[in-house]
């Protein structure tokens, strides 16, 4: 026989979970979570998954996912599907767009390393010039 679990009230959600009160209201007002009920007192309550998903959200935004991305996961799984693929293809893409910033902070250094080796200290018109290394081309 199954047993179901307690409804957990918001608050001891955001305690077992560390994630505020108020951030798991904004979850709940997005779509990524669904309160069960309320209580008498208006309180949310929520089934036992939500500390799964907040762990799940948790860790896609530590990947670097947005929110609407990971309620599109979301939505995968609340329809009976794995969003492994889907998943997979976001995280790829969120590695083409790394490796183009590293390229793009690789140039950014390499232009600031050659400001800086090239630097002078006191420029031969003073009050024509900001700062004449940054000013030229």
């Amino acid at each position: 026989m199954l047993v179901q679990e307690e409804p957990k009230l918001i608050g001891n959600v955001a305690k077992s979970s560390g994630v505020p009160i108020k951030t798991i209201r904004y979850y709940e007002e997005l779509g990524l979570l669904k309160s069960s009920a309320r209580t008498e007192g208006g309180f949310r309550l929520f089934n036992s998954d939500v500390l799964e998903r907040l762990h799940f959200i948790k860790r896609a935004q530590s990947l670097g996912l947005s929110l609407s991305e990971i309620k599109e996961f979301l939505n995968v799984h609340d329809a009976g599907e794995l969003p492994c693929e889907h998943i997979k293809i976001k995280l790829e893409d969120k590695m083409k767009a790394i490796d183009e910033q590293i390229r793009q902070l690789l140039i950014l250094r390499q232009e600031l390393s050659g400001l800086v080796s090239g630097w002078e200290t006191i420029p031969e018109n003073p009050e024509k010039t900001i700062c004449p290394i940054i000013e030229r081309n």
